[in-house]
């Protein structure tokens, strides 16, 4: 069996809305993803904690490649100056698999193009658990509903 270590995937969405606007629904506005688009996220609830808050915790009910999903997330870090926030997935259908969890959004504001940049770090339980690409798709296609949603 090969040694298993903390791996990362990493991608840049690009978007037309203000970083702030972006950033802002992800920290304090998160409830508000499953109105975005309600095909992939079907809720996102508040169990502990506010909304915005370093410490609070998340529960999301998701479809990814059409099965249905839930994640409980602690929000480990909050950066507002520079439109960061790290989930740290404490339970749900991605630990069958992994495990530790991560996801970072970043939102930088660029001179020409605004981009949101995702980085998921993961550990595999075994050799056998999939690289999460498909999470990834996810994240990108929530990213661009998002983003249509705010400069409509």
């Amino acid at each position: 069996m090969a040694s298993l270590q903390v791996r990362k995937m990493e991608t840049d969405v690009h978007i037309k809305a203000t970083a702030k606007q972006f950033y802002e629904v992800f920290c304090s506005r998160t409830f508000q993803i499953a109105n975005v688009c309600p095909e992939k996220i079907q809720g996102v609830d508040i169990h502990k904690g506010e909304w915005g808050s370093q410490g609070s915790i998340i529960y999301w009910n998701y479809v990814n490649e059409g099965k249905k999903g839930v994640s409980k997330d602690l929000v480990e870090s909050i950066d507002k100056e520079n439109n960061k926030i790290t989930f740290k997935v404490l339970e749900g259908d991605l630990m069958e698999h992994y495990k530790s969890f991560r996801v970072t959004i970043q939102v930088l504001p660029q001179e020409k193009a605004r981009v949101v940049h995702w980085t998921i770090e993961y550990e595999k339980l075994n050799d056998h658990s999939p690289d999460p690409h498909s999470f990834l798709q996810l994240v990108i296609h929530v990213s661009k509903e998002l983003d249509a949603h705010l400069v409509a």
